[in-house]
């Protein structure tokens, strides 16, 4: 939906646009560490805390402890509306690694990070910096004129990110070892605040219903912000102008079907009373809020990844937040609503996009 969009081109939250760009060329502006592609950064020097907590002179108290990596500012306040502290968060990614690392393992990332919490500026990480974040795998040469992409691969490097102040964790559509062919298309499906959430619920609804007709079996998931992430598994084979084409196609076919409920042009003044169907997730480094990842917003919402037949439940885009995601991943545990995923087995194609743009479906 909008804000992964607006993670790389524009929203108050999460920094993006002029300050987005010009935090990224910061990033970037000293060569990174000398790395190959798939290199691992070594981890840091720092000294490790013993297994009970201490007390340090730092100015937010104690230091942590999470999977014997030394968590730094432990106490401070991320979210003042919820109380969140950042040892909450790293703890919380620990927990979740079980579900995360399969949705983040060898594919490009990019960060939100926030060293001052949500009152402070917010920055948005591309690619390696000078100092590399421990255990975190930099890919040198996947994205031309620029520094190593990221991959988070391991516990250790998830719980190393979040110590680096990493609250959101934004994914490509391919990963490392086949990069310029996506292995899934993402439909954002961002609403007027304005909209009630039944209006979403529709909205899912016939885009799945789209997809089918087309033959292609399609995944929901709470976007952890205003709507839903609508997700179809590709077996790799097209290419990034493919994709977008065939993403620019489908929500154009609903925007010209249900001109009333949906528009495939970005901009509030397009969106009044409707739902922006985002494809431009789909075009080359482009990125998605991870599965069970955190957004950098008040409250801390959780994008959670749900079957069809849970859809008609749902409350909102931030059902899920820090403060009861244990109980849906206690549910996740026993039974996967994405269990199916890795087994689907489909691939698009000109005549499909073609379809589309005639009006079929």
């Amino acid at each position: 939906m909008q804000e992964a969009h607006n993670a790389q081109t524009g929203t108050a939250r999460t920094p993006t646009g002029a300050r987005a760009e010009a935090a990224d060329t910061a990033v970037q502006s000293t060569p990174s560490a000398p790395s190959g592609s798939g290199q691992r950064a070594p981890r840091a020097s720092m000294p490790r805390a013993p297994r009970s907590p201490r007390t340090s002179a730092g100015r937010h108290g104690t230091i942590g402890e999470v999977a014997g990596i030394c968590i730094t500012s432990a106490r401070r306040v991320i979210d003042v509306d919820s109380g969140t502290r950042k040892l909450d968060l790293v703890r919380y990614y620990a927990r979740a690694a079980p579900w995360l690392l399969p949705q983040l393992r060898d594919r490009p990332v990019s960060l939100v990070r926030a060293p001052q919490g949500f009152d402070g500026e917010l920055f948005f990480q591309r690619h390696s910096a000078r100092a590399p974040i421990p255990e975190v795998t930099q890919h040198e040469g996947l994205d031309p004129g620029h520094p190593p992409v990221l991959t988070i691969d391991s516990l250790e490097a998830l719980v190393h990110v979040a110590q680096m102040d990493a609250i959101e964790l934004h994914t490509w559509n391919a990963v490392t070892a086949d990069i310029e062919a996506p292995d899934r298309i993402v439909l954002d499906l961002d609403p007027d605040p304005v909209l009630d959430w039944e209006r979403m619920i529709e909205a899912a609804q016939l885009t799945r219903a789209m997809l089918a007709d087309l033959g292609l079996d399609a995944f929901c998931k709470t976007s952890g912000g205003k709507g839903l992430h609508i997700v179809v598994p590709l077996v790799p084979g097209a290419n990034w102008e493919d994709a977008k084409a065939f993403a620019r196609a489908v929500a154009q076919r609903l925007a010209s079907g249900w001109p009333t409920q949906f528009t495939a042009t970005m901009g509030s003044e397009h969106r009044k009373k409707k739902i922006f169907v985002d494809y431009l997730r789909n075009v080359r480094a482009a990125c998605t809020a991870v599965a069970y990842g955190v957004r950098a917003r008040p409250g801390m919402g959780v994008s959670v990844p749900i079957t069809w037949d849970e859809l008609a439940d749902t409350t909102g885009g931030a059902q899920w937040t820090l403060a009861n995601i244990d109980a849906r991943l206690a549910h996740v545990k026993r039974a996967d609503p994405w269990a199916s995923y890795a087994r689907v087995r489909q691939s698009i194609s000109s005549e499909l996009t073609l379809r589309l743009e005639q009006g079929g479906a």
